[in-house]
């Protein structure tokens, strides 16, 4: 008896998508929460990520053990000027998408994908075409309220569109909101299971806990705004708050410098670190007030656990997007948003109530809460499922 014939037959995905952690990061969770769905079902997954050798997502494949198929493709540098839109270097990206196109056809065409899921960013566009010449469903992801460029021009012909807000919607042509579904924007289950004295003890904090803690981050590499204005603003911080900042490798000497000339008291308040690692989780669960940048990833998380933020949007984001996503939570009272010049009054300004007034903190988590979804990587597993179930190839590899 050939026993290998009774196994249920792999489910088989294919990722497209990376070049930041905002494309990259939603679609390694929403991997590994489809291997733990399919493994309790007594099923196997064979997953293949398209993208570039360049790209984050290429260091990500490598870690994570996935392997990883590079296309040619090419980058839209934007301008709010039509005219250096044409611009030498995006038309020379662009001649490359043809031939991406017919590496990303050949690749999907003999993996043979019960679905394809793009998460966005330039090298998506290739393989999303692909999918559709290929008769294979294809699920998108945005991660932000506004649809991104790459899933824009991918739209028309997905199976599914996977949002990360009901705001989206309206925002979607008229056309393809059949297609749309409100997931959320997948958040690693480690980020949702810190426990407070944990940072307290792996980072050996001195802080006095009856004061809020305040966590700072301008992502992995710092930012030189964020910790300008929080720099120039320590003492008074520090009288109010105990702070975890993660300020980036480059500026942490400048930063630590500053922090020698505080009193031993407000010192001792002060935990400043380049990089913050496996840590993070534990981190923001002592967290009472964050202050960071507003890319989805970080916009995902902070509404997950019900933080309060104050977020200072990057400028040069794609399309404003920060920018977008720290008013759309400013609006509903989930955030506070400094678009532009911060200056410290303008810090002060935002963070002073929320240190003063727990009960101003607690109202801010509430909504933030509110926009929320833990569960994102589920309901995203639930569609990927669903587009799979209604596909082509399904039926004509016999499964």
């Amino acid at each position: 008896m050939n026993t290998a014939s009774q196994l249920p037959a792999a489910f088989r995905l294919i990722v497209t998508g990376g070049g930041t952690g905002g494309h990259t990061y939603p679609a390694l969770t929403a991997i590994h929460t489809l291997q733990d769905r399919l493994a309790a079902e007594g099923r196997a997954l064979d997953v293949l990520w398209i993208g570039t050798a360049e790209g984050l997502e290429a260091r990500v494949a490598d870690a994570e053990g996935i392997p990883l198929k590079t296309v040619r493709t090419g980058k839209v540098r934007r301008s709010s000027n039509p005219v250096r839109m044409v611009s030498p270097a995006n038309v020379r990206d662009m001649a490359r998408v043809p031939l991406g196109v017919v590496q990303a056809r050949g690749t999907v065409a003999g993996f043979r994908p019960d679905v394809v899921l793009a998460t966005g960013g330039y090298v998506a566009v290739p393989t999303g075409m692909a999918a559709r010449m290929c008769k294979v469903p294809l699920v998108l992801h945005e991660q932000t309220v506004k649809l991104g460029l790459a899933n824009r021009k991918l739209a028309g012909s997905a199976t599914r569109i996977a949002l990360s807000s009901e705001s989206s919607l309206p925002l979607l042509p008229e056309s393809v909101r059949h297609a749309a579904v409100v997931t959320g924007n997948p958040v690693r289950p480690e980020v949702l299971a810190g426990q407070p004295d944990r940072a307290v003890s792996l980072l050996g904090l001195r802080f006095d806990r009856r004061l809020p803690t305040v966590y700072v981050t301008g992502g992995a590499q710092g930012s030189q705004q964020i910790n300008d204005v929080v720099g120039g603003e320590l003492g008074w911080l520090l009288e109010r708050a105990n702070v975890v900042h993660q300020c980036g490798p480059a500026h942490h000497e400048a930063l630590a410098t500053r922090m020698a000339g505080l009193p031993a008291h407000l010192a001792a308040r002060y935990h400043l670190a380049p990089f913050i690692g496996p840590e993070l989780p534990d981190v923001l669960a002592l967290a009472d007030v964050v202050i960071s940048r507003s890319g989805a990833g970080t916009l995902a998380e902070l509404t997950a656990l019900g933080k309060p933020a104050v977020f200072l949007p990057l400028a040069s984001a794609a399309g404003d997007e920060q920018a977008y996503n720290a008013r759309h939570l400013e609006e509903s009272g989930a955030a506070l948003a400094l678009v532009g010049e911060v200056t410290g009054d303008r810090l002060r300004e935002a963070v002073g109530p929320l240190l003063e007034d727990p009960a101003r903190r607690a109202a801010m988590a509430k909504a933030a809460r509110a926009h929320g979804r833990p569960d994102a990587a589920d309901r995203l597993v639930d569609v990927l499922l669903s587009a799979a179930a209604e596909g082509p190839l399904r039926k004509t590899r016999g499964e």
